[in-house]
């Protein structure tokens, strides 16, 4: 999980600077009312970091939690639309780093230790998966080449 939280690192160092440069206006902007804006894609980000900073800490000493989150009412309640934009910014960039703090601090040992969410999945595979996930809605952020997520 080293690589993992290594990599996770260089994404919030070299994409935090990218997510600045937006403007308010096509952060907020809504290409319709059923759809995120950019800000509350980031604000999901938040969510899901949120969600799976609880997943990696709860899986070291409880046997197979279950932990989901609607994350569409997630973003609803949180209202990102609202927010300033820097705040949103900072938020993500402070939850990943402590994600990646996580997941130098998990032992070896913890490592295949299982999650239920929608399926059993280790805390490994997760924090692979979360990293993959980040990626898929940040390169939409940042109108960026998709990023491929199953």
């Amino acid at each position: 999980m080293q690589n993992t939280a290594s990599h996770l690192e260089l994404v919030i160092n070299e994409q935090s600077q990218a997510l600045e440069k937006i403007s308010a206006a096509e952060f907020s902007f809504k290409p319709d009312p059923s759809r995120w804006s950019k800000k509350e894609i980031l604000g999901h980000l938040i969510d899901s970091a949120q969600n799976n900073i609880r997943r990696f800490i709860v899986a070291q000493y409880e046997d197979q939690p279950f932990i989901v989150y609607n994350q569409d009412k997630w973003v609803e309640v949180s209202n990102y639309q609202q927010w300033n934009e820097k705040d949103i910014i900072d938020l993500w960039c402070l939850l990943n780093k402590q994600i990646c703090m996580i997941l130098r601090n998990t032992a070896v040992s913890m490592q295949d230790r299982i999650v239920q969410t929608q399926e059993s999945h280790s805390i490994e595979w997760l924090a692979e998966d979360y990293v993959r996930h980040l990626l898929h809605h940040l390169h939409v952020v940042l109108d960026m080449e998709p990023a491929e997520y199953p």
